[in-house]
């Protein structure tokens, strides 16, 4: 504000024109330019941009624990958008933010009996949206892991289920507004499956269930999409056996639950534990190559427990994990597990001697991170195996054509939420178009 002193020109002169803060104490006017509120809001703006620099200088370093990457530092390039990046720069590069997070949960849990609402304010203790209005689906997914981003339309990323449970909120979001409907994708699935049959190979789709599919008992009785999910779930699991011939592991998965005793689902991530893993690797063995497994023995290789969990570390907590790691002697005497790689960008061919329990035809297997745990199984059980990601696989027929063309059968693994959703890439008209072109009949 400024002031302009109220008496009459003098021989055409004016006063300028004077900031408020600059008149004398005395005044009426005065208005002090930084007063003490304005002082402690300036130093504590100082202190907050400043304390990720100091903290760096004694070499104190943030760490990522939000299953995303830290926020760079903004360019002057950005004009005023630096300014508006920075304070999320900052608060990412807080140090102690983690033990801050969990310290917030321990309190809200110990002492009001509930998580912190960190994701969009839904838990499992208040009432949320079973059919939340959101924008239209994207066409394709966005990852192996999730296929719709969730958003401020009501869905959330990580619904709290009974007893520590979590889920991924992308499984109900998928069957409430899928990229396309079901008899699409389904119609997609069956050409992408002639074209590999034509060319005289086998076709195998296995669809890796939801967590929430296997395991619903754990959900909590009221969140995000709870109603509209509930029957597109049936009718994809009867149609995509019965018109896609995908391979059901809910059975199976169930018995193996039973045997153990115990979820074949982690209890803070999305994927299934190794015995899920090896449900699914006796199945394809059995498929591609029937009575393999006859000669199979599995026995404990070591029990282990961790911090982690992709969806605890959705919500900001650090997360625990357990499990047991198996050994696996396909001749019943030789145990043939090993560790192989985990991403599968590329194709990662994998070579066994032939013998006893050993499945010999050439497989390429397209996956998602599913079958990541699974990897060391079918390594010591299948000859000669290809691993891909699908997402990966899609992104040039020509090199896709080339990965098939030295194989004898093709296995597209999909977790349930991604199919239901559309599919993605490796099923779209545009890849198949031209991937039945440069297809080669198998040798």
């Amino acid at each position: 504000m400024t002031v302009r002193d109220g008496g009459k020109a003098t021989e055409g002169f004016t006063l300028p024109q004077v900031h408020e803060a600059w008149l004398p104490r005395e005044h009426s006017l005065h208005r002090p330019r930084h007063g003490k509120r304005q002082l402690v809001a300036l130093i504590s703006a100082i202190a907050f941009f400043a304390t990720p620099l100091v903290a760096w200088t004694f070499g104190a370093r943030p760490v990522a624990f939000e299953n995303r990457e830290l926020v760079a530092f903004p360019s002057l390039s950005n004009g005023f958008g630096f300014f508006t990046k920075l304070p999320q720069w900052a608060t990412d590069h807080l140090v102690f933010r983690q033990d801050a997070v969990h310290a917030t949960d321990w309190i809200s849990e110990t002492f009001f009996g509930e998580p912190v609402p960190l994701d969009g304010g839904h838990n499992s203790g208040g009432p949320v949206p079973a059919n939340p209005i959101a924008p239209p689906a994207p066409t394709e997914p966005t990852g192996p892991e999730q296929v719709l981003p969730p958003d401020s339309s009501g869905f959330v990323k990580v619904v709290q289920g009974r007893d520590g449970w979590l889920f991924f909120g992308g499984d109900a979001q998928s069957k409430c507004q899928p990229a396309q409907s079901l008899d699409r994708t389904i119609a997609q699935v069956n050409r992408l499956r002639a074209i590999v049959e034509r060319s005289g190979r086998r076709f195998v789709l296995v669809v890796a269930p939801d967590k929430s599919t296997v395991v619903p008992e754990r959900l909590p009785g009221s969140y995000p999409g709870k109603d509209c999910s509930r029957q597109p779930n049936i009718d994809f699991w009867n149609r995509v056996v019965a018109e896609a011939g995908a391979v059901d592991l809910r059975p199976h998965l169930a018995a193996a639950a039973a045997e153990v005793k115990r979820e074949v689902y982690y209890r803070q991530d999305t994927h299934w534990t190794d015995e899920g893993a090896l449900v699914m690797t006796r199945r394809l063995a059995e498929i591609v190559q029937p009575g393999t497994t006859r000669t199979w023995v599995t026995e404990t290789d070591r029990v282990w427990k961790s911090s982690g969990g992709d969806l605890a570390a959705l919500m900001g907590r650090k997360g625990e994990m357990s499990g047991v790691q198996y050994r696996l002697r396909p001749d019943g005497m030789v145990d043939r597990t090993r560790s192989v790689g985990t991403q599968f960008t590329d194709p990662l061919v994998l070579r066994t001697a032939q013998g006893t329990g050993m499945v010999s035809p050439r497989v390429a297997l397209l996956m998602d991170s599913f079958s990541r745990s699974a990897a060391p199984y079918l390594g010591a059980t299948f000859a000669n195996l290809t691993l891909q990601n699908y997402l990966d696989f899609a992104k040039s027929p020509e090199a896709a054509a080339a990965t098939i063309a030295g194989q004898d059968v093709v296995v597209v693994q999909m977790v349930e939420r991604n199919l239901a959703a559309g599919g993605g890439t490796l099923v779209m008209p545009q890849f198949l178009d031209r991937f039945e072109q440069l297809l080669p009949p198998r040798r």
